[in-house]
This record gives structure tokens, sequence and C-alpha cells, in this order.
């Protein structure tokens, strides 16, 4: 196969007319052209450089169905969401799903599952198993290492896994939220050596300065570019882009090329945004990822522009697998696993007894991860603390779903939701089911939704109710990627018209039992103090 397009050579930062022969998923030759017609542009495919795949809703095949649309050819995939339901198990259904399409996953071995021991998980990976993951050429590196504080006090544990990463020579993840100065100095001398969690443009400059790769995020919910995109500007070599966590409505529309315009938007050179999109993390992770080199595989896309990265077409070792907005992967028969053993609730299992009416609430930011604590008033009524909707404070609370437990109940501020109660059993990082509402019955109903569906997402309202079951581990669906999107869109709206003013409720819903990241987060076992790793009280007193 022969192809004629404007070569984008980005090491030697220069574009020129080519044809480019193809033999057995290789590029064989690449040669200098004249051309008597208007070219596409070819360049080295797009490349995520950090995600949870299981956060778009969708297992391995269809997510790289809806990826290459979008010029992916590759992510480096972090399975420790499905490894905190099923353990090892679900680390081993994300490989092997993922290796039924023709798509580039790279898996790492999960290093925090459980994330922390104030949750209860599904499943857990030990150093023992850490070695096992490394020892296999199919597991890249060791994933984020989340448990920023056993790093920077050398936990022994925690530098057992780092230990084994070394020993494989394999990269190490970081994931170090707010870390600055000495602390960031002494995490990062453990052996991380990138980050995905700066969100501002100091922390990332000194974490650069201290030999790290910043992986730029843009997800659905978390959305750090446009505070770090200046760093490409003089530090090229060290960026990366990521989504991190990406819904099935956003995967639908854009990934990877979208942060790619935006940067060349911005006047960024686009030698430096390629090199970032779709270099830096082959060098990084050393990626069996074709560049558009002679004898590399044949992993490239044709372009309409380099501003816009209209994606004609994906080819991944020289199968066309996308062509015009088209998916080319045909769908595979998914297979379930999961774990979920909670009985329904009832309205009274949401009640909390109060201890006067000033709370501590979690302030849910559009866009961001980090979660300040903030004071707010709630009403009581029978002695009971309720939701304060005129001051936007709802009830929020945390279903263990891997045993009958009673429930955690707290408060939230931000959500907006005017009736009913929303719901989801993605709940990073141990995926309990979590759920905000204005009263117990709403969310008593939105919680036994989910129990009934196995997992899922849903929202009630009056008489009208809505779930989108993921029923592989409760975090994923095996249907048809782009009707998981439809469905979730529907899900989306249904919840907005609820009076929710967030971007994407549902994304910033999953993250707030998310006990890594600071301020104030809830958990099934309560209210978390995520600065100073520790429970306190829900009431002010």
């Amino acid at each position: 196969m022969n192809i004629q397009a404007k070569l984008v050579d980005i090491p030697s930062r220069k574009i020129f007319p080519a044809e480019i022969t193809i033999q057995e998923g290789k590029i064989m030759q690449i040669q200098e052209i004249q051309p008597d017609k208007e070219l596409p542009f070819l360049m080295p495919g797009f490349i995520d450089a950090h995600v949870h795949v299981e956060s778009s809703m969708l297992v391995p095949s269809e997510f790289a169905r809806l990826a290459v649309v979008h010029g992916t050819v590759a992510t480096i995939s972090d399975p420790h969401e499905i490894a905190n339901v099923c353990g090892m198990q679900g680390v081993e259904y994300m490989v092997e799903n993922g290796k039924q399409v023709p798509f580039h996953f790279f898996f790492g071995a999960p290093s925090c599952v459980p994330a922390t021991p104030f949750e209860t998980a599904g499943g857990e990976i030990n150093a023992a198993d850490i070695d096992n993951l490394m020892a296999r050429p199919e597991i890249l590196y060791l994933a984020e290492m989340m448990n920023w504080p056993g790093t920077v006090n050398r936990d022994p544990i925690v530098m057992e896994k780092i230990r084994i990463a070394q020993k494989y020579t394999k990269p190490i993840d970081g994931h170090a939220p707010g870390l600055m100065g000495e602390l960031a100095k002494k995490y990062v001398s453990a052996g991380p050596s990138t980050d995905h969690e700066c969100f501002t443009y100091e922390e990332a400059l000194g974490k650069i300065k201290l030999g790290m790769k910043i992986s730029i995020r843009e997800g659905s919910a978390a959305k750090n570019f446009e505070a770090l995109i200046d760093l490409i500007d003089d530090y090229p070599e060290m960026i990366m882009f990521c989504s991190d966590d990406k819904h099935p409505d956003n995967l639908a529309i854009s990934h990877i090329n979208e942060l790619a315009a935006r940067a060349i938007a911005k006047g960024k050179d686009v030698f430096d945004v390629l090199r970032g999109a779709c270099l830096n993390p082959i060098a990084h992770y050393s990626l069996p990822v074709g560049q558009v080199r002679e004898g590399d595989p044949a992993d490239f896309i044709l372009v309409k522009d380099l501003e816009r990265f209209e994606v004609l077409a994906t080819y991944i070792k020289g199968q066309k697998v996308a062509e015009n907005g088209k998916t080319l992967i045909p769908r595979i028969k998914n297979e379930l696993i999961n774990n979920f053993h909670t009985s329904s609730k009832k309205p009274e299992d949401f009640r909390i007894s109060a201890s006067g009416t000033k709370v501590r609430v979690i302030e849910a930011l559009d866009g961001q991860l980090i979660t300040p604590e903030i004071e707010g008033e709630i009403l009581i009524r029978d002695g009971f603390a309720e939701s304060n909707r005129d001051k936007n404070i709802l009830k929020i609370t945390v279903v263990n779903r891997y045993q009958d437990a009673t429930p955690s109940v707290a408060f939230i501020k931000n959500f907006g939701l005017k009736a009913g109660a929303i719901a989801s059993s993605v709940g990073h990082d141990s995926h309990n089911i979590i759920a905000v509402g204005i009263d117990d019955e709403s969310i008593s109903r939105a919680v036994n939704l989910l129990i009934e569906a196995k997992g899922g997402i849903s929202a009630v309202s009056g008489e009208m109710e809505e779930v989108l079951p993921l029923p592989v581990g409760g975090i994923m669906s095996p249907e048809d990627g782009y009707q998981v999107a439809e469905a979730y869109t529907r899900i989306d709206r249904m919840a907005k018209g609820m009076g929710s003013s967030l971007n994407s409720p549902f994304m910033t819903l999953s993250f707030m039992a998310l006990l890594v990241i600071p301020d104030l987060k809830l958990s099934d076992k309560g209210l978390f103090d995520g600065r100073r790793f520790r429970f306190i009280n829900v009431f002010k007193v």
C-alpha cells in the first residue's frame, strides 16, 4: 500500500510531500515527491498519556472504537478502577479485552489498590501481585502512586512496590496534587517520574525542575489545560497530554485531538504541540508505537489541517481503523465480571441525627477534583439533619456495595438539584455507590435502581426514573459505545433538568469519594479530611 501525503516530521521540524510505502504493517519507505494535487497531512497518531479507560464507562474494546475516530492510536492506561472492584481478575480482564481489537493499550500495574485503608474496596493488589504484573512484557509501568504521604515518608509497603518497578526498569507514574517545595522533592526522589495532578503553573514548573514529566489533563471533570499549557513554550520535551477520566458523551466528540487544536489556537508551536501529543509518551514509556519513520509500525493518522486536526483516517499497524468520522473496528462479544453484594436500602437508612445546624460541607468545584471544606447551615426536622435547598447544600451518601453496611452521610454544595437525586456506582477509587439528593426518599430510590442493576448511574425526580446499567464491574458497559454515549447524554440532560449547573454532574459526583484528593471527601466509612488523612465529624461542635 502506498499513501501520498504531506509528512509531518516532528523531530526534524519540517513538513514535506512524500509517498509512504507500507508492507506487512510497517513503513518500508518514505520518499519525497513532487505532488500534482493537494494532499492531506500525515503525522503520528495521538497518545493519551494517562487515562482510566473504565471512566469512559466502556470496556477497552469499545473505548478503542470511539477513540480511533479522533486519531488516538494508543493509551497509557491505569486499570486501578476495575482492580479496586475485582482485584487481579479485573486487571486481566482489561488486558485481554484490549487485545481483541487493533489498538495500542498499554496497561500499568495498579500501585494503590485499595487506594487507602479508610474505605471499603472489592479487591487488593499487593506487592507480590505487582511483581507478577511487572514481570509481564505487556505491563509497562507502575501506575500512579497516589499514596503520596507513604511515598514522602518512605512507607515500607509503598517503597517495596516502587523497588519492584525499578527492578524491572519500568517507569513509575506519580500522583501528587498540590505538592510543592520539600514535599515534592521528597516525593520525586522516591521514584515517580510523571504527574497529571498539577492544577497551577507554579506547581507544575516546580515538578518539571525536579525532573518530572507533566501530563496536561483535560478530562470530563478535571480541567487543567488553561492553567498549564504555557509550560510547553519552554519545556516541550517535558509535556504530555492526557484525559485521565473521559465520560462516553465527551469521548464520542473528541479526545487528545481537541487539546492539540486548542494549543494551536493559543499560538503554540505546532511541532512542540505534536511532540507532546504524539512522541513524548513513546520516549518516556518506551512504547512500540510508530513515529512515522522507515521500519516503524505503520501507526499514523491523516488530517485535513494542522489547526483543527480534523481526522480523515487512522491507521494502526497498517490497518485503517477509522475514516471520515466513522470507526472501522468491529464490535466483539464482551464478557461480564462483577462484585456487587449489597441489598436494597430504605429512606431511613439515610437519616443523620442532628447535633446542631452548622456542618462541614464538601464544596464541589466545576472542572476540579479538589473540594474545599466550607461551613454550611442545614435544616433540622424531627431531630434529623436535612438538605438546605435554598443554600444549595444537599445530602450526600456513600453506600458500601460489597456488603451490607450503614451508609455514610454528609453534605455537599454546588450540585444545585431542585428535586430528586442522582446516584452512581462509579465512585473513585473503591466504586461504592455515591448519591446526592434533596430528600431521603429520592436518594433511596436512586440507590436502589443501581443495586437492582448491579451497577450504573441513575436519576430520579418525581415519577421520572432513568438508569444506565454498567454490569461490568458496576463501572463499565459491554454495549456499543455510541449507544452508551447516547444513553449517558439522556441521563446527564435529566440531571441538569433537575437543576444541576455542573458541566458534568455525574463525573463530578464520581470524585466525591476520592480520598487522596484534598480537602474534604466522603467514604463509605465517614467524612474524611484529605489533608490530614483522618475522619472528622460532619457537625461543627
